[in-house]
């Protein structure tokens, strides 16, 4: 009988060691498969990391181009004419705004005024359609010119090749843009604020950034500008410039804003030249 007992304990002790051995295993291949998912959770972390890094450093980069082409700009002349114009530039000016609606030049209080009125002038003459004036508005904040284009003038409706109807303007601004080499251009789309569901967009992020990037492309393939210097965006539905209360407000949205920063000496010089 104490045999039996002893070989029934040894039993039940090999027993519990195989079992214990089993579990033993199953707990290495969990916490293997844990460092090797916690391990690749790092390197993704890393590279994320990495990749924020680098965005952070262009947008810092992007900025400081500004500044930059900012102080050069107000080194040459005061958009509030307390400092220096260059001559070529105040004689240009003058010339162009000799042209301007008198009613229109009327209402322009200050120096920025008159410089807007000017680029608006020579930049709307450069499109042969009568309706020009209220497809494009124009507007400078120290030397940066932000030209709203509407989407009729650009594009067919609910598309994103752009229309022929265009080539006038964005001729005139590829000769701006390739002026000047360090200067950089950013294509913003924007839409109204309805919703959008097609085979060739899934939203209105989707259709504002296609309307950016075709401008884009024209400038590249079309007017030979150097791809280094153009910066396509889109900003959707969520940049209006008015409520989207009708449908007057909505076609006002729906837009393509062009950021400049220009060498005014250069950008008046080439928007007098013979169209």
């Amino acid at each position: 009988m104490k045999k039996v007992f002893v070989v029934s304990f040894t039993s039940m002790a090999l027993l519990a060691s195989c079992v214990s051995k089993k579990k033993y295993v199953a707990l290495e291949d969990n916490l293997a498969q844990t460092q090797s998912q916690l391990t690749k959770t790092q390197v993704e972390k890393e590279e994320l990391e990495s990749k924020v890094s680098k965005i952070e450093a262009r947008v810092a980069e992007y900025n400081d181009k500004i500044n930059s082409l900012k102080e050069v700009n107000a080194s040459q002349f005061s958009l509030e004419g307390s400092t220096i114009m260059s001559q070529n530039t105040k004689s240009n000016m003058e010339a162009t705004l000799s042209k301007v609606d008198p009613a229109q030049l009327a209402q322009a209080q200050t120096m920025e005024d008159s410089v807007n009125l000017a680029i608006s002038y020579n930049l709307k003459n450069a499109i042969t359609d009568n309706n020009a004036d209220e497809d494009i508005d124009i507007t400078v904040d120290k030397t940066v010119v932000m030209i709203n284009i509407s989407d009729k003038l650009l594009f067919n409706t609910a598309g994103y090749q752009v229309s022929n109807k265009a080539d006038a303007l964005l001729s005139k601004l590829a000769e701006v843009i390739k002026s000047e080499p360090s200067m950089e251009v950013m294509v913003e789309g924007h839409t109204d604020s309805r919703t959008i569901n097609t085979a060739l967009f899934q939203d209105n992020w989707d259709l504002s950034v296609k309307r950016a990037t075709s401008v884009v492309r024209k400038l590249q393939k079309d007017y030979s500008v150097d791809p280094s210097q153009l910066i396509a965006a889109g900003r959707s539905r969520y940049q209006p410039l008015v409520d989207n209360t009708d449908k007057e407000a909505m076609a006002k949205n729906r837009r393509t804003r062009i950021v400049i920063i220009p060498n005014l000496d250069k950008f008046f010089a080439l928007l007098d030249s013979d169209i």
